[in-house]
This record gives C-alpha cells, structure tokens and sequence, in this order.
C-alpha cells in the first residue's frame, strides 16, 4: 500500500528539496506545492522508468568516479598542450570502440565518461553485425594509436563497469 503511493521516496523527498531551493523560500505555499509535486510527479512517471540493476560493489564505484576526475584533469592538460601546439600534429578522427558491455546503464556510463574526458567524445551506440554486437562510435581529437586508445579505455573505464554492474 505504501509503496503504490510513495514509488520512490528518496527521489519525491529530492525533488521536495530542490523545489524549495529553486523558490528560495519556505512559505506555506511553496511547501504545500513542493509536497505536492513531490508527490505527484513519481507517482505519475514511476511506470515509464526502467528498473535499474542493482550496483554490487559500491566501493569500486567510488573509486571509478575519483579515477574519472583525475583523468578528466590530465586530459584537460594534455588538451591544452595540444590545442596551444602546432594545428599540424593533430590527428582528429574517428574510432569504432567495440563493446563488452551488455547493460543499458553501463553503456551509458561508458560513454558519458568518454564525453566528460577532454579530447574524446561518444557519438553514438552502433550495432556492428548481425549478431546484434555493439561499438561505441568515438571523436577523438588525436587518434596517434587506434589500439592502444581502445585497450585504454577497456582497461580503465569498461573492465571497472564490468565489475560494478
């Protein structure tokens, strides 16, 4: 009974938050109208949503978002060591990375963390064959080592996602 009113608590009582915050204001019609919304909103929208795996193991999550924001620094570094060189020595292109991953939401992880990287982005998810195999269609500003930047990538991010999902 309870959960066919309230679907998704943590979430209702996040976007109770951020209405009060977006108002800047605790009048009692900014609280009636973020209880309401809170409310109504998952109530409404909880059927459209996919279930989402279950993380088995949080503390490589953890370690996987402190990695991503090293990389995204050294990347941001190398980008600007490129950037500021001679035009001549880049080599943009495109690289197919094909994927192991078969979740919907590691896939998607994959490829934000790409995006977020400077000098990579993920510009779409590919059905390479029949078989109905997937690769990541990628941007990457300077290609130099077409293997080594996908054994990167699978080593680093893919292998990690792997293992959390």
């Amino acid at each position: 009974m309870w959960a066919q009113l309230w679907p998704t608590p943590i979430r209702s009582c996040i976007l109770f938050v951020l209405w009060l915050l977006l108002n800047n204001s605790l009048a009692p019609v900014h609280l009636v109208a973020g209880l309401l919304l809170a409310w109504a909103i998952p109530l409404l929208s909880h059927k459209f949503r996919l279930v989402q795996p279950a993380l088995k193991r949080p503390g490589l999550a953890l370690h996987y978002a402190l990695l991503l924001l090293w990389d995204i620094v050294v990347a941001n570094l190398q980008v600007v060591r490129l950037v500021l060189g001679s035009n001549k020595k880049l080599r943009p292109g495109f690289v197919l990375y094909p994927l192991e991953l078969n979740n919907d939401l590691a896939v998607t992880i994959l490829a934000g963390t790409i995006s977020l990287t400077p000098g990579t982005v993920s510009a779409d998810v590919l059905t390479t064959d029949d078989s109905g195999r997937r690769a990541l269609l990628l941007h990457v500003l300077d290609v130099g080592n077409e293997a080594a930047l996908i054994a990167a990538i699978k080593q680093r991010y893919e292998r990690p996602l792997k293992e959390m999902f």
